[in-house]
């Protein structure tokens, strides 16, 4: 899925001061989007009864680096005065969700902070459930304006109210897919990956596609060419089919400017041709030129059907087994799969079909990524706001940041922090794939409809992508069923 429900793992305590993580550690710790957001943690409050005592509702990532995250947050300024009571939410970033609403609706004071998944922050900021930065006297402007003009735009919305733009939480990590790929294999089918800089300037799909062919053809021991997430789930239309069809130049509602609604007010535009034609893309990599709905020009097959019963981690195993020639996946693949092949492993942005220029609507087309990530935002029944502010004015800190991404794996949701030199000695050469994927990161259209719309279009999706029903007729389905939703509930 995307970064909202995540597979973290826990970290060994140490000196926050100096402490790096291995890449072995990393891979446990780093997001995965798919999987669950680390072991099932507390679901009850705990006591937060102190004036100087703050709760902070995480998940078991930060709990079971308690020790780190702490002392990091009082080597970045916190007052030692200040105690950091932090909680383990549910597994599940739906159940995390559920809580969560369930304490709001409660009027309860604690807990004071709130890791809240960028996929479902803004409903909460409708209804008016968090507290709002933007021209609080508890909330420094210097702050507010840091995180609007210094962090990835892209994640920055989905912490914004998407009618007045007021801030209400503070992106704390950030999540976006990349291209994983065999250099060795590329290279050795005629491809210049390196001088043709495929780490920063992402190349076309039928570039992509036909790279894959033509090293299956030379690897016929291979398995697989490209692996992907397609299952019937969440991750399918929040992610994987987002990023196809926004390549195309496609988009759910009418580009970027309406992701947010306003519901029954948008237009919605997945009957176009854009989006039929990245379907028919994915119906070529299964089924290759022989399928009804092929798209000319486009190698295939490179895919096997399985993807239509993949999510991350089933996908990713072929991949670093040795039996995939590329693969689409979150973050945490990256040292994962550089740890089983080594120098092999090559990383670049998600190729495209069409430029922006060549897109009808504003910053889609081009090397999109599918938006993952989590904030920290502040319930607004909290008696400690002031203590609160505190806490968040530490975490914005540049050496917090480096902690959580040395203690835990969390990539900065700030461009020149993902450039800094600890995230270059983590991540290698992944960097540049990464920084490109945040600047052109696509949020998926979170509104308090988008529940029911992602099932439908996950369903669907996938039962076009398996060719169980013609990619142009399943879009116009899936047009009235999201027109239907959209009127009904706006």
């Amino acid at each position: 899925m995307d970064g909202g429900n995540l597979r973290r793992g826990r970290s060994e305590r140490g000196s926050a001061a100096d402490r790096r993580v291995s890449r072995r550690e990393f891979v446990k710790a780093a997001g995965a989007t798919g999987a669950a957001v680390g072991v099932a943690g507390c679901t009850a409050l705990g006591s937060g009864t102190d004036a100087n005592t703050v709760q902070w509702l995480a998940d078991s990532n930060v709990t079971g680096a308690a020790s780190d995250v702490r002392e990091g947050l009082y080597e970045a300024g916190l007052s030692r005065d200040v105690s950091l009571e932090i909680l383990a939410g549910p597994s599940s970033t739906d159940a995390r969700q559920q809580q969560i609403q369930r304490w709001l609706d409660a009027g309860l004071s604690n807990p004071d902070l709130i890791m809240t998944d960028s996929g479902w922050t803004i409903p909460f900021i409708v209804r008016q459930q968090l507290v709002n930065f933007t021209g609080n006297p508890a909330v420094p402007d210097r702050l507010v304006e840091r995180i609007e003009n210094q962090y990835f735009e892209s994640i920055v919305q989905t912490a914004k109210h998407p009618q007045t733009g007021d801030l209400y939480g503070m992106p704390l990590f950030l999540d976006v897919p990349t291209m994983l790929y065999r250099r060795d294999l590329i290279e050795e089918a005629g491809y210049s990956p390196k001088r043709e800089n495929w780490a920063s300037e992402s190349i076309r799909w039928k570039r992509f596609a036909r790279a894959v062919r033509d090293a299956l053809d030379r690897n016929r021991d291979l398995q697989y060419g490209f692996t992907f997430q397609a299952a019937a789930y969440e991750g399918l239309s929040c992610c994987d089919f987002n990023e196809f069809m926004s390549s195309f130049g496609g988009a759910y509602f009418g580009g970027r400017d309406t992701l947010f609604g306003p519901v029954g007010e948008r237009p919605v535009t997945v009957n176009t041709q854009p989006v039929i034609d990245s379907i028919r893309m994915i119906r070529t990599f299964i089924g290759g030129p022989d399928d009804p709905h092929a798209l000319d020009g486009y190698a295939g097959p490179i895919s096997p059907r399985a993807v239509l019963s993949w999510i991350e981690d089933s996908s990713l195993a072929p991949f670093t087994n040795g039996n995939a020639v590329a693969h689409r996946n979150w973050p945490y693949a990256i040292p994962i799969s550089r740890e089983a092949l080594g120098n092999k492993l090559g990383v670049m942005p998600i190729p495209y079909a069409v430029t922006e220029r060549q897109s009808r609507y504003r910053n889609i087309g081009g090397p999109v990524a599918s938006l993952g990530g989590w904030h920290v935002t502040i319930n607004p029944h909290t008696e400690k706001l002031d203590r609160a502010v505190e806490v968040l004015r530490a975490m914005a800190t540049r050496s917090f940041r480096l902690t959580l991404l040395n203690v835990i794996g969390w990539l900065p949701p700030e461009p020149k922090l993902l450039d800094s030199r600890a995230s270059r000695e983590l991540l290698g050469d992944a960097v540049e794939p990464l920084r490109v994927a945040g600047e052109n990161a696509i949020p998926r259209p979170v509104t308090v409809v988008w529940p029911q719309e992602s099932t439908k279009i996950a369903q669907i999706v996938n039962d076009t992508y398996g060719g169980g029903i013609a990619p142009a007729e399943a879009m116009r389905t899936l047009q009235s069923q999201l027109v239907e939703i959209e009127n009904y509930n706006g």
